[in-house]
C-alpha cells in the first residue's frame, strides 16, 4: 500500500501532521516499505497456483490440491522427492484429468506414465481371478517400484486386489499420443453411447 493511500485512511488531524520530515511521515514511509514485498506477491498471485510457474518449493504442496499427495508421501519431512520436479508439475497440471479417470485402467496407466515418464504399462484382469488386477511394469521403470506401488494402490478401485509385476519386456502398445500441457497423455478410451431401450 502506498504512503499516500495509508495517509488517506488517517483522521484529518493526523493527515496534516504527516508532512515531510515529521515522525508520523517517517512512520508512514516505513509502513509502505513493509507492505511492498506482500504486494509484489499479491500482484502475481496466480503464478503460485500455475503448476509450471509456481516456485519449486510449492509444487509438492499443490499435489495435495489435486489429490496426488500419495506420490510425494515420504517417511521424513526432509526426504527428497521421489521423482523430478518436472514430473510432479505434470501430475499437478493433469490433476483434473486424473481425478476424472480415477479407478479406471486409463486413469491408472496415465498416472503411472506421467509420474515415471515411461510408457508401456500393461494392466491385465485375469479371467480366473475376478476383481484382481495385474500391473506389468516396463523395464525402463523397474527402478521405481515403490513409487509405482503407491500410485497403483491409490488409483485402483477399492474392491480390487492388485499385483505389481516388473519388469515386463512387452513393447508398448502402438497408438496415437496427444500432447497435453508439457507431458504426453494418451487419448482417453472411446466413449460408447448407451444402448437405446427397446
Amino acid at each position: 500500500m502506498r504512503r499516500t493511500a495509508i495517509e488517506r485512511l488517517l483522521p484529518a488531524a493526523y493527515q496534516r501532521a504527516a508532512g515531510p520530515g515529521s515522525v508520523l511521515g517517517a512512520l508512514l514511509d516505513v509502513m509502505e516499505a513493509l507492505h511492498a514485498p506482500d504486494e509484489a506477491v499479491l500482484a502475481d498471485v496466480d503464478a503460485l497456483f500455475g503448476p509450471y510457474r509456481t516456485p519449486d518449493g510449492f509444487v509438492a504442496y499443490l499435489t495435495r490440491w489435486v489429490a496426488m499427495d500419495h506420490v510425494v508421501a515420504a517417511p521424513r519431512v526432509d526426504a527428497p522427492l521421489p521423482l523430478p520436479l518436472g514430473r510432479l508439475r505434470d501430475l499437478v497440471a493433469h490433476g483434473a484429468l486424473l481425478a476424472r479417470w480415477r479407478g479406471t485402467p486409463y486413469g491408472m496407466r496415465t498416472a503411472l506414465e506421467l509420474a515415471t515418464g515411461v510408457t508401456g504399462f500393461v494392466l491385465d484382469e485375469p479371467a480366473d481371478r475376478p476383481f484382481h488386477l495385474v500391473v506389468r511394469v516396463p523395464t525402463a521403470a523397474a527402478d521405481r517400484l515403490a513409487l509405482i506401488g503407491r500410485i497403483v494402490e491409490a488409483e485402483k478401485p477399492a474392491a480390487v486386489t492388485v499385483e505389481v509385476v516388473g519388469p515386463a519386456d512387452d513393447p508398448p502398445p502402438p497408438g496415437p499420443v496427444r500432447a497435453a500441457g508439457r507431458a504426453h497423455v494418451p487419448p482417453p478410451p472411446p466413449h460408447e453411447p448407451p444402448e437405446e431401450p427397446s
